[in-house]
């Protein structure tokens, strides 16, 4: 029986991850996932990355950026997998953000019917865009473009 193959180069990690290889080195790049060099500078990852390009993915796809990501693997060593644990608790962090885009997202399906060709010009009357008038209270002027 042979042994399993314990590294990766850009190639096999982009495939068996289903990313393209310039991701690879993206992720990288931004310190998500590690690789050592070859003495022909070629590189070479750790077959962890696998799943920590899993849990990258995963968490993108649930809008996380990739800032707050990085914060999460960074308690881990370079060679190291994400564990079940680690998801569990990066999710219940998470999970007040997500909730807070997904009601921002059905109010602006409920509201956006009446935006669409409304013509009105008047933050004042825009229940989406102000709603409440709460721009009132920072002053005259455009207060979303004005910096203070």
């Amino acid at each position: 029986m042979t042994l399993k193959k314990l590294e990766l180069s850009v190639g096999e990690l982009a495939q068996r991850a289903g990313i393209a290889p310039s991701a690879v080195r993206f992720y990288e790049d931004q310190g998500l996932i590690f690789s050592r060099r070859t003495s022909g500078n070629q590189r070479r990852y750790h077959r962890a990355m696998l799943r920590r390009v899993a849990f990258i993915r995963a968490s993108q796809s649930a809008g996380i950026p990739l800032a707050v990501i990085a914060d999460v693997l960074s308690e881990l060593g370079n060679h190291e997998s994400p564990p079940k644990s680690m998801w569990e608790a990066a999710s219940k962090r998470w999970i007040d953000d997500i909730n807070h885009r997904i009601a921002l997202l059905e109010n602006m399906r409920d509201m956006i019917g009446s935006c669409v060709g409304c013509g009105c010009l008047s933050l004042g009357e825009c229940h989406l865009l102000n709603p409440g008038d709460e721009m009132n209270k920072l002053g005259p002027g455009p207060r979303r473009l004005m910096r203070d």
